[in-house]
């Protein structure tokens, strides 16, 4: 009366905003999704879901349809992951979501050599400027952070360590010399990147001695990619903060320098969080053995 094939399609539908979105997902046509829709529908003698101009809408019947479904669809790719360990084999989904500069720099190189050598594998890279705030989705099996996390009751995998500079180029440096002490940052021109809710304007430092304070800047140019602003930086635009993995060749190349480096900022660890419901599968144990290797060596 039911398969696997009837659950997923009605638990895709109900992600959807409209049917012709739920077409695209599915990469049928409108009238292919309302048509089996409805065979379900008669099939049940129950509607699932409601129809009109606007969104739909599940119907009690159609909610309590997808809460038990997604609760079975989640075991039998379970009993397939569990099969595929036995067996040896990596294949199946893997959802990644990074950060926009590390997930483009560093994780996508990591994830198409893992691609190419597991073929059954079916690998997607999701980019964004806040990673953690879509745990809740759900729709992931790993997550990379860099940075300080919340506290989470999710399992965490140290990467690499990395620490935080404030940097210039050379030419800014010789134009506009270098703050000798926090305060003077004041009167130099400040870049700072927004890729998150953090408070990007606010420089905790510790300094000599293991003295501390938290510099307020006012910055002159800002960007939710970091990168941009690495290259700003590069350009001469001014003073910036970036993690230790994506300036560290600028610095041993000469082309950035420190800024008031006996003055530390926080460290900014690179983290994998595992998903829970996917946390026990090869494909996802094997992957972050990747990463660990590949951008602890880099």
């Amino acid at each position: 009366m039911i398969d696997v094939s009837d659950l997923r399609f009605l638990t895709a539908l109900s992600a959807a905003p409209s049917l012709a979105a739920a077409a695209r997902a599915l990469n049928v046509t409108p009238p292919a999704v309302s048509q089996r829709l409805s065979l379900l529908e008669d099939r049940l003698r129950l509607r699932l879901i409601e129809r009109g101009r606007g969104n739909l809408w599940l119907t009690a019947e159609g909610a309590y349809f997808v809460e038990r479904a997604k609760g079975i669809l989640d075991n039998v790719e379970s009993l397939k992951d569990e099969m595929s360990a036995r067996a040896g084999r990596v294949e199946g989904p893997l959802h990644v979501i990074a950060p926009f500069g590390f997930g483009r720099l560093r994780v996508a190189p990591v994830l198409a050599r893992f691609g190419n050598e597991n073929p059954e594998l079916r690998p997607t890279l999701s980019l964004s400027e806040d990673p953690v705030n879509t745990i809740n989705s759900g729709l992931w099996d790993v997550l990379i952070h860099v940075g300080r996390l919340p506290h989470l009751r999710i399992t965490q995998r140290k990467l690499a360590s990395n620490r935080r500079f404030l940097v210039a180029s050379v030419s800014y440096a010789r134009q506009c010399g270098l703050p000798q002490r926090p305060q003077d940052v004041s009167v130099h021109r400040v870049g700072v990147v927004r890729e998150n809710r953090a408070d990007a304007t606010l420089w905790p430092l510790t300094g000599p001695g293991g003295i501390e304070t938290s510099l307020r800047v006012q910055p002159v140019y800002a960007c939710n990619d970091g990168e941009v602003l690495r290259a700003w930086a590069l350009d001469g635009f001014g003073i910036v903060e970036r993690s230790e993995w994506s300036v560290s060749g600028d610095l041993a190349e000469g082309k950035l320098v420190r800024v008031l480096p006996d003055w530390s900022l926080p460290d900014a660890d690179i983290v994998a969080l595992l998903n829970p419901a996917t946390v026990r599968s090869l494909r996802i144990s094997k992957f972050v053995d990747r990463l660990a290797t590949d951008i602890g060596n880099t």
